[in-house]
Protein backbone atom coordinates (compact mmCIF):
# COMPACT_ATOMS: atom_id res chain seq x y z
CA UNK A 1 0.00 0.00 0.00
CA UNK A 2 2.78 2.62 1.00
CA UNK A 3 4.52 1.64 -2.71
CA UNK A 4 0.95 2.27 -4.07
CA UNK A 5 0.58 5.63 -2.68
CA UNK A 6 4.68 6.66 -3.98
CA UNK A 7 3.25 5.48 -7.45
CA UNK A 8 0.09 7.43 -7.22
CA UNK A 9 1.83 10.84 -6.31
CA UNK A 10 4.61 10.18 -8.25
CA UNK A 11 2.19 9.69 -11.57
CA UNK A 12 -0.10 13.22 -10.22
CA UNK A 13 2.91 14.78 -10.50
CA UNK A 14 4.53 13.53 -13.35
CA UNK A 15 1.25 13.88 -15.77
CA UNK A 16 0.18 17.30 -14.12
CA UNK A 17 3.30 18.46 -14.89
CA UNK A 18 3.17 16.91 -18.55
CA UNK A 19 -0.08 17.90 -19.30
CA UNK A 20 0.29 21.64 -17.72
CA UNK A 21 3.14 21.85 -20.49
CA UNK A 22 1.98 20.18 -23.51
CA UNK A 23 -1.73 21.45 -23.27
CA UNK A 24 -0.59 25.15 -22.60
CA UNK A 25 -1.47 25.98 -26.01
CA UNK A 26 -5.16 24.64 -25.66
CA UNK A 27 -5.50 26.31 -22.18
CA UNK A 28 -4.67 29.72 -24.22
CA UNK A 29 -7.29 28.90 -26.66
CA UNK A 30 -9.84 28.28 -24.48
CA UNK A 31 -9.15 31.04 -22.49
CA UNK A 32 -9.26 33.03 -25.57
CA UNK A 33 -12.41 31.53 -26.32
CA UNK A 34 -13.71 31.86 -23.17
CA UNK A 35 -12.63 35.75 -22.92
CA UNK A 36 -14.41 36.28 -26.04
CA UNK A 37 -17.53 35.07 -25.76
CA UNK A 38 -18.32 35.64 -22.02
CA UNK A 39 -15.59 38.37 -20.87
CA UNK A 40 -13.86 38.20 -17.75
CA UNK A 41 -13.25 36.12 -15.10
CA UNK A 42 -11.86 33.13 -17.67
CA UNK A 43 -11.45 30.94 -14.62
CA UNK A 44 -14.08 29.72 -12.07
CA UNK A 45 -12.61 29.12 -8.53
CA UNK A 46 -14.55 27.83 -5.66
CA UNK A 47 -13.92 26.12 -2.37
CA UNK A 48 -14.66 22.92 -2.48
CA UNK A 49 -13.97 19.50 0.41
CA UNK A 50 -10.78 17.72 0.10
CA UNK A 51 -8.91 15.10 1.83
CA UNK A 52 -10.51 14.63 5.47
CA UNK A 53 -13.00 17.68 4.19
CA UNK A 54 -10.30 20.57 4.20
CA UNK A 55 -10.93 23.25 1.92
CA UNK A 56 -9.41 24.26 -1.25
CA UNK A 57 -9.78 26.66 -4.02
CA UNK A 58 -10.91 24.02 -7.02
CA UNK A 59 -9.95 25.87 -10.95
CA UNK A 60 -12.30 25.02 -13.74
CA UNK A 61 -12.77 27.18 -16.85
CA UNK A 62 -16.08 29.27 -17.09
CA UNK A 63 -18.70 27.90 -18.62
CA UNK A 64 -21.63 30.18 -17.48
CA UNK A 65 -22.96 33.86 -18.32
CA UNK A 66 -23.66 36.42 -15.44
CA UNK A 67 -27.09 36.05 -17.21
CA UNK A 68 -29.32 38.05 -14.91
CA UNK A 69 -33.76 38.69 -14.89
CA UNK A 70 -34.78 42.21 -14.80
CA UNK A 71 -34.71 42.47 -10.94
CA UNK A 72 -30.72 41.35 -11.06
CA UNK A 73 -30.98 37.96 -9.82
CA UNK A 74 -28.75 35.64 -11.75
CA UNK A 75 -30.81 33.37 -14.57
CA UNK A 76 -30.69 29.29 -13.18
CA UNK A 77 -27.88 27.55 -14.12
CA UNK A 78 -29.35 25.73 -17.38
CA UNK A 79 -30.35 29.12 -18.47
CA UNK A 80 -26.56 30.42 -18.36
CA UNK A 81 -24.88 27.68 -19.27
CA UNK A 82 -23.45 29.06 -22.76
CA UNK A 83 -22.91 27.30 -26.10
CA UNK A 84 -19.13 27.39 -25.67
CA UNK A 85 -19.65 26.35 -22.11
CA UNK A 86 -21.47 22.84 -23.05
CA UNK A 87 -18.94 22.13 -25.69
CA UNK A 88 -16.05 22.37 -23.43
CA UNK A 89 -18.04 20.14 -20.29
CA UNK A 90 -18.86 17.96 -23.00
CA UNK A 91 -14.98 17.33 -23.73
CA UNK A 92 -14.09 18.14 -19.99
CA UNK A 93 -11.84 20.89 -21.31
CA UNK A 94 -13.37 23.07 -18.43
CA UNK A 95 -11.49 20.63 -16.26
CA UNK A 96 -7.91 21.38 -17.22
CA UNK A 97 -7.08 23.78 -14.93
CA UNK A 98 -7.43 21.24 -12.18
CA UNK A 99 -3.82 19.82 -13.31
CA UNK A 100 -2.51 22.59 -10.94
CA UNK A 101 -5.01 21.55 -7.95
CA UNK A 102 -3.15 18.15 -9.10
CA UNK A 103 0.25 18.87 -9.30
CA UNK A 104 0.26 20.91 -5.44
CA UNK A 105 -1.21 18.02 -4.08
CA UNK A 106 -5.20 19.36 -3.45
CA UNK A 107 -6.29 16.64 -5.82
CA UNK A 108 -5.29 13.58 -7.41
CA UNK A 109 -6.14 12.50 -10.94
CA UNK A 110 -8.33 9.68 -9.61
CA UNK A 111 -10.46 9.45 -6.74
CA UNK A 112 -14.24 10.88 -5.64
CA UNK A 113 -15.24 14.21 -7.18
CA UNK A 114 -14.68 17.20 -4.90
CA UNK A 115 -18.07 18.37 -4.41
CA UNK A 116 -19.67 21.92 -3.02
CA UNK A 117 -18.78 22.35 0.97
CA UNK A 118 -22.56 22.84 1.56
CA UNK A 119 -23.29 19.02 0.74
CA UNK A 120 -21.13 18.28 4.11
CA UNK A 121 -23.78 18.64 6.64
CA UNK A 122 -26.25 16.48 4.08
CA UNK A 123 -23.76 13.36 4.13
CA UNK A 124 -24.56 10.22 5.92
CA UNK A 125 -21.21 8.99 8.15
CA UNK A 126 -20.63 5.99 5.44
CA UNK A 127 -21.29 8.55 2.72
CA UNK A 128 -18.81 11.04 4.53
CA UNK A 129 -16.25 8.32 3.80
CA UNK A 130 -15.39 9.39 0.08
CA UNK A 131 -13.16 11.97 2.04
CA UNK A 132 -10.88 9.69 3.32
CA UNK A 133 -8.54 9.93 0.45
CA UNK A 134 -7.81 12.91 -2.29
CA UNK A 135 -10.25 14.04 -4.67
CA UNK A 136 -9.92 13.55 -8.22
CA UNK A 137 -10.44 14.84 -11.71
CA UNK A 138 -12.27 11.42 -12.83
CA UNK A 139 -13.12 8.43 -10.02
CA UNK A 140 -14.59 5.38 -10.30
CA UNK A 141 -18.54 6.94 -9.89
CA UNK A 142 -17.03 9.28 -12.88
CA UNK A 143 -16.36 5.73 -15.58
CA UNK A 144 -19.72 4.37 -13.51
CA UNK A 145 -22.49 6.57 -15.09
CA UNK A 146 -21.37 9.73 -13.88
CA UNK A 147 -24.16 12.44 -13.76
CA UNK A 148 -26.92 10.01 -15.12
CA UNK A 149 -26.65 8.07 -11.55
CA UNK A 150 -28.38 8.95 -8.63
CA UNK A 151 -26.70 10.67 -5.70
CA UNK A 152 -26.83 7.74 -3.59
CA UNK A 153 -25.27 5.57 -6.16
CA UNK A 154 -22.64 7.92 -6.82
CA UNK A 155 -21.66 8.20 -3.14
CA UNK A 156 -21.84 4.33 -2.90
CA UNK A 157 -19.17 4.01 -5.64
CA UNK A 158 -17.05 6.71 -3.96
CA UNK A 159 -16.59 4.40 -1.30
CA UNK A 160 -16.19 1.20 -2.90
CA UNK A 161 -13.46 3.00 -4.31
CA UNK A 162 -12.06 4.21 -0.89
CA UNK A 163 -12.21 0.65 0.14
CA UNK A 164 -10.65 -1.05 -2.74
CA UNK A 165 -8.29 1.64 -3.63
CA UNK A 166 -4.89 0.13 -5.55
CA UNK A 167 -2.70 1.86 -7.85
CA UNK A 168 -3.53 -0.30 -10.67
CA UNK A 169 -7.48 0.74 -10.37
CA UNK A 170 -6.41 4.26 -10.96
CA UNK A 171 -4.96 3.10 -14.00
CA UNK A 172 -7.81 1.16 -14.98
CA UNK A 173 -10.15 4.65 -14.18
CA UNK A 174 -7.71 6.75 -16.15
CA UNK A 175 -8.12 4.59 -18.91
CA UNK A 176 -11.96 4.43 -18.96
CA UNK A 177 -12.03 7.98 -18.33
CA UNK A 178 -10.78 8.52 -21.96
CA UNK A 179 -13.02 6.61 -23.08
CA UNK A 180 -15.86 7.75 -22.09
CA UNK A 181 -14.44 11.63 -22.72
CA UNK A 182 -14.56 10.90 -26.45
CA UNK A 183 -17.96 9.23 -25.94
CA UNK A 184 -19.20 12.36 -24.22
CA UNK A 185 -21.55 10.49 -22.07
CA UNK A 186 -23.68 10.63 -18.92
CA UNK A 187 -22.40 14.68 -18.73
CA UNK A 188 -25.90 15.68 -17.14
CA UNK A 189 -29.41 15.00 -16.15
CA UNK A 190 -32.39 15.97 -18.18
CA UNK A 191 -33.22 19.45 -17.80
CA UNK A 192 -30.17 20.25 -15.82
CA UNK A 193 -26.80 22.43 -16.05
CA UNK A 194 -24.64 19.41 -14.73
CA UNK A 195 -27.11 17.68 -12.21
CA UNK A 196 -29.65 18.63 -9.92
CA UNK A 197 -28.16 19.28 -5.97
CA UNK A 198 -27.74 17.19 -3.35
CA UNK A 199 -30.25 17.50 -0.67
CA UNK A 200 -29.82 14.25 1.85
CA UNK A 201 -30.69 10.64 1.80
CA UNK A 202 -31.87 8.78 4.01
CA UNK A 203 -29.74 6.18 2.58
CA UNK A 204 -25.98 5.08 4.71
CA UNK A 205 -24.24 4.47 1.61
CA UNK A 206 -23.33 0.44 1.18
CA UNK A 207 -20.95 -1.66 -0.83
CA UNK A 208 -21.44 -1.75 -5.05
Amino acid sequence: MVVDKVLKRGLDILAASVGLLCLLPVCLAVAILVFTQMGSPVLYHQERPGLRGRKFFIHKFRTMGNFADKEGSLLPDEERLTSLGRWLRRCSLDELPQLWNVLVGEMSLVGPRPLLVEYLPLYSKEQARRHEVKPGISGWAQVNGRNAITWEDKFALDVWYVDHWSFGLDLKILGLTVSRVLQHKNINQNGQATVEKFTGSKSDGGSV
